[in-house]
C-alpha cells in the first residue's frame, strides 16, 4: 500500500479507536511455582477450605484514645504514638489512601502501586450513584510530577486498583507491571507494559521488582450483567528490592500459606505493606475474609513474612468500604488484636497523605 494512504487511514482510524499501539512484554514462569490455570482461569495458589491462626469473636472494637472521630468509627486520625522503627531500608512511603502508594527506593526511583486518584472509571462510579447515593472521596494528597515516575504496578483488575482515567494522567513515559493477560484492559497509547508471572523478576534501573501471589480474585465488569472477564487475569502482590533491603506490597489478598512461600523466596521481609478491611459482611462474611485479610489475619501474614516493619492500610476516609463497619473500624480492631496476638513485627499506624521515611 502508498505510505500515503496507509497514513491517510491511520490518521482517520485515529479519530474513531486511536492507531497507537502498546508494547506488551510477557514474563512467563516455567517452573512449577508459577500461576496455574483452570479452564481457562486462573486459581489461587492454596485452594479450598482454609483454617485461620486467630480470630477476634467478640468485643473486637472497643474505644481508643489513639483514634481520634467525629461520629462512631467514621472520619477519623490516628494520633497514637508510633514505635521508635529500627529498620533502616532506604524507602520512603507515601500513603494516598486505600491501597494507592507512591514509593521512593533507596536510588531515588519512584513507584506507583494500585494508583486510584479520584472517582471510580465508569460504570462503577455511576452505579453506585444511582443505587446508594456512594461517591469515593478522593485522597487528600497528591503525586506530584507523575510523568517522573519510573514504574507503576498493579496488583489486579477490581476498579479500586485499576483506574484508566488515571492511567491517562500519569502517561506512557513510566513502565507498567502487571499481571499476566492484564494488558489488554489498557487503552493504546504507545504504553510499555510488562505482564509478569508469580515469581518472576523485572529490573527498574537497580531495583529488582518481583511479582508475588495473593488469595484473591479477578474480575473487571464492562457491562453489567453481559461481560464479566472472571479470573481470566491473574492477580498478585509485589516484592521491590534494592542493595538487599526490600518492600512488599500485598495487594488484596486472604490470608493463605503463600506468604510463607514468599518468605522462603525472598528471606525476612523489611517493609510490608498489608491490607486489613472488607472483611465483613453480615451474609457473606466467610467469602469476603476468604479473599481479604481481617487485621489478626494480617498480624499472622507479618509474622508469617517476618516483616520488621508494617504498615496496614486499607482503612481510611477515602477507603471503598464494601465489606467494613466504618471507615476506621479495621484500625479500631487492629490495635485490639495487636494487644492479643505476638507479634516482633512493628506495626507503624499511618493516616491517609502521611509519609514516612525508613
Amino acid at each position: 500500500m502508498n505510505p500515503r494512504y496507509e497514513l491517510a487511514i491511520c490518521a482517520v482510524i485515529s479519530l474513531l479507536a486511536g492507531c497507537a499501539s502498546n508494547k506488551i512484554t510477557t514474563i512467563n514462569n516455567l517452573n512449577a511455582d508459577g500461576a496455574s490455570l483452570k479452564q481457562g482461569r486462573y486459581i489461587n495458589r492454596y485452594p479450598g477450605n482454609k483454617t485461620y491462626p486467630y480470630s477476634c469473636e467478640e468485643n473486637c472494637y472497643p474505644p481508643t484514645d489513639d483514634i481520634h472521630c467525629e461520629s462512631d468509627m467514621e472520619q477519623c486520625q490516628y494520633r497514637g504514638k508510633n514505635p521508635k522503627l529500627t529498620t533502616h531500608s532506604g524507602y520512603q512511603i507515601h500513603w494516598l489512601g486505600h491501597a494507592s502508594f507512591e514509593i521512593k527506593t533507596p536510588s531515588g526511583k519512584r513507584f506507583l502501586f494500585d494508583p486510584v486518584f479520584d472517582e471510580f472509571d465508569w460504570p462503577v462510579n455511576w452505579a453506585f450513584q444511582m443505587a446508594n447515593g456512594f461517591e469515593r472521596q478522593s485522597p487528600k494528597s497528591k503525586v506530584q510530577n507523575l510523568s517522573d515516575v519510573n514504574a507503576v504496578l498493579y496488583s489486579h483488575l477490581h476498579y479500586d486498583h485499576f483506574n484508566k482515567h488515571d492511567i491517562a494522567l500519569i502517561g506512557n513515559k513510566p513502565k507498567y507491571l502487571v499481571p499476566l493477560n492484564f494488558a489488554k484492559h489498557f487503552d493504546r497509547n504507545h504504553y510499555t507494559i510488562h505482564e509478569m508471572d508469580w515469581f518472576t523478576t523485572h529490573l527498574v534501573a537497580q531495583t529488582k521488582v518481583h511479582f508475588v501471589p495473593a488469595h484473591h480474585f479477578n474480575s473487571r465488569i464492562w457491562v453489567p450483567f453481559l461481560y464479566n472477564d472472571d479470573n481470566q487475569a491473574l492477580w498478585g502482590g509485589w516484592v521491590l528490592e534494592e542493595n538487599g533491603k526490600t518492600l512488599f506490597f500485598a495487594g488484596d489478598t486472604g490470608y493463605s500459606n503463600h506468604f510463607k512461600d514468599i518468605q522462603r523466596q525472598y528471606g525476612d521481609i523489611d517493609v510490608c505493606l498489608l491490607p486489613i478491611a472488607s472483611y465483613f459482611h453480615q451474609e457473606y462474611e466467610a467469602w469476603y475474609r476468604y479473599v481479604h485479610t481481617r487485621p489478626e489475619d494480617a498480624i499472622a501474614a507479618a509474622n508469617d513474612l517476618n516483616c520488621k516493619v508494617t504498615i496496614p492500610w486499607d482503612y481510611g476516609n477515602a477507603s471503598w468500604q464494601m465489606g467494613d463497619h466504618s471507615s476506621h473500624s479495621a484500625l479500631f480492631r487492629l490495635l485490639h488484636t495487636l494487644k492479643i496476638i505476638e507479634t516482633d513485627s512493628q506495626f507503624y499506624i499511618m493516616n491517609e497523605g502521611e509519609r514516612l521515611f525508613l
